[in-house]
């Protein structure tokens, strides 16, 4: 190492990069202090994250009414929330592709167009082997919309019920979020419109990257699931206890209502595990938060 390690090898290497690269200098690129995004391209597109965007911090209130968009059992992982691999033609990621004359054999893979949104957000809960016990017997990306319980994609739920303005939430066993820390994971549960994930327990990295996109964490004690509370999707949520004054860790109540009207109440842990993850919640998550604290100076 020693022999081979020179300063003269580093500086020679990495002086004049850009005239050292003719086919970079040939790339075309826009020009000026932002970026100029091109509408065209289906690899890379702006994400909403910033839509809307003010000054002001939003307060942190509970949650009512929401429906479920998913249940999972156990050791669901980053893949199974957001696959990397094939992309499916029939999926709706797929079927977005092809609407933009893309043939299925050039989709590439979710991995390649994770720079994409659009594509990304399609293929959110979209693995081929994901089960959601809301549709027993099938695998897919696939749920029910309520109240009339049709049978539909996640992504086409989400949607009707983001134009219905209803809040959603996902309902999860041990180990949700396991495996690598893919960002998108948390990323395409927020642009689904989840608002929370209960879990009977997380995954550390991907707990706090729920938290750094504005999803609330919460779990059941110990012995509780979705399948000991016999929920099959049809009930709605409401999560009481939420405003700016929550603490770490503190107990919350998740109000569940079946058709017929009944209520129960159900103890929760709330995950949000530091004082700074409140702060992220609070202003909607970490962009935001570090875009606020950016402007202001």
């Amino acid at each position: 190492m020693q022999s081979a390690l020179k300063p003269e090898i580093f500086r020679k290497l990495y002086r004049d990069f850009a005239d050292q690269n003719p086919k970079w200098n040939e790339i075309p690129s826009s020009k000026g202090d932002v970026y100029v995004w091109d509408e065209k391209s289906d690899y890379i597109h702006e994400p909403p994250f910033f839509q809307d965007f003010s000054m002001d911090v939003g307060k942190i209130d509970n949650i009512t009414g929401a429906r479920v968009l998913g249940i999972f059992g156990d050791s669901v992982t980053t893949d199974h929330i957001s696959p990397a691999g094939a992309i499916k033609a029939t999926s709706p990621a797929g079927q977005y592709l092809i609407s933009r004359g893309i043939k299925p054999e050039d989709f590439n893979s979710y991995g390649s167009r994770r720079g994409n949104d659009l594509v990304m957000t399609r293929g959110t809960f979209a693995n081929v082997r994901i089960k959601n016990l809301m549709v027993p017997g099938t695998e897919g990306g696939v749920t029910k919309h309520y109240p009339d319980g049709e049978q539909m994609s996640i992504f086409d739920a989400a949607m009707r019920y983001q134009k219905e303005k209803m809040p959603l939430i996902i309902l999860a066993g041990h180990e949700y979020g396991t495996g690598s820390s893919r960002d998108w994971a948390a990323k395409g549960t927020k642009l689904l419109g989840v608002k929370a994930v209960v879990a009977a327990s997380f995954e550390r990295i991907h707990r706090s990257n729920l938290v750094g996109m504005g999803v609330l964490p919460l779990q059941f004690l110990d012995g509780v699931t979705a399948q000991s509370l016999g929920l099959d999707g049809s009930q709605t949520f409401s999560i009481g206890g939420l405003s700016d004054a929550i603490q770490p860790g503190q107990r919350l109540t998740l109000e569940i209502q079946s058709k017929d009207g009944e209520k129960r109440y159900v103890p929760v842990k709330l995950r949000i595990d530091t004082p700074i993850e409140i702060d992220y919640y609070r202003h909607g998550g970490i962009l935001p938060f570090v875009l606020r604290q950016l402007v202001a100076r």
